[in-house]
């Protein structure tokens, strides 16, 4: 029976041992106990280009290079760390994927996705992906010197938190009809997704709606996915 983790929103910066340490953790204990592991986006809080943050990672590198040894790890880029690129699936061996993915197992399809693409509520975070998202502005962004990239990330970030004190949770959250009309696409299959931070189990007529927790200094959480599907905490 092929078994299957999912994991999203670990937010892993440079200067957080105690999270970085559980992820290693997880992937030498559980994860490696499983056929393919998918980390639905936001595995890191911040990617500046593979030729700047590969080296701030050195021991998240390491043990995911080892857990692709034994176990087949899909990464999709987050709303955090779109900027994942080829050289950082060549000193992984992972796989980057695309959005929406469809999951295949014995008794059920799921539908995979980072989750921000649902939220289309928050009109001004859609302007803001589509622009910072575009091939254009990642190319120039890549190609800009690395204090300039520093600088840029920091002003955005400041701003994008700044901006969420202002929101409503209902605006940042997914928009209903924005899903329906995805999952209309995929008839008979489920969702998963992360990115709102908010883990539940959502259901309806037509499919169940999962959705994955952010993980902390001491505790995260994934979905398991074997003969049946089953939420995980992670110690």
């Amino acid at each position: 029976m092929m078994r299957t983790l999912l994991i999203a929103d670990l937010h892993l910066t440079s200067g957080e041992a105690d999270k970085t340490n559980l992820f290693i953790k997880f992937c030498h204990k559980k994860a490696i106990e499983a056929d393919q592991i998918f980390i639905l986006g936001d595995l890191f809080d911040t990617w500046l280009g593979d030729d700047l943050s590969l080296d701030a990672y050195p021991s998240v590198i390491s043990a995911l290079k080892k857990l692709s040894k034994t176990t087949q790890v899909f990464i999709m880029g987050g709303n955090r760390d779109f900027l994942l690129g080829d050289e950082f699936a060549k000193q992984t061996n992972c796989v980057l994927f695309n959005t929406p993915y469809l999951l295949k197992t014995h008794s059920k399809n799921y539908v995979l996705i980072h989750g921000d693409e649902l939220c289309t509520d928050d009109k001004q975070y859609q302007r803001l992906k589509s622009f910072l998202q575009h091939p254009v502005t990642q190319f120039i962004f890549l190609h800009l010197p690395t204090k300039t990239r520093l600088k840029l990330s920091g002003q955005l970030r400041k701003k994008s938190v700044a901006a969420q004190q202002y929101k409503s949770r209902e605006i940042m959250d997914i928009n209903q009809n924005t899903t329906d009309k995805l999952m209309q696409k995929y008839a008979g299959s489920d969702l998963i997704h992360g990115h709102t931070h908010r883990q539940n189990i959502h259901k309806n007529a037509q499919y169940t709606r999962y959705v994955l927790g952010d993980w902390h200094a001491n505790k995260g959480n994934a979905i398991e996915i074997s003969e049946q599907l089953n939420y995980l905490e992670i110690h």
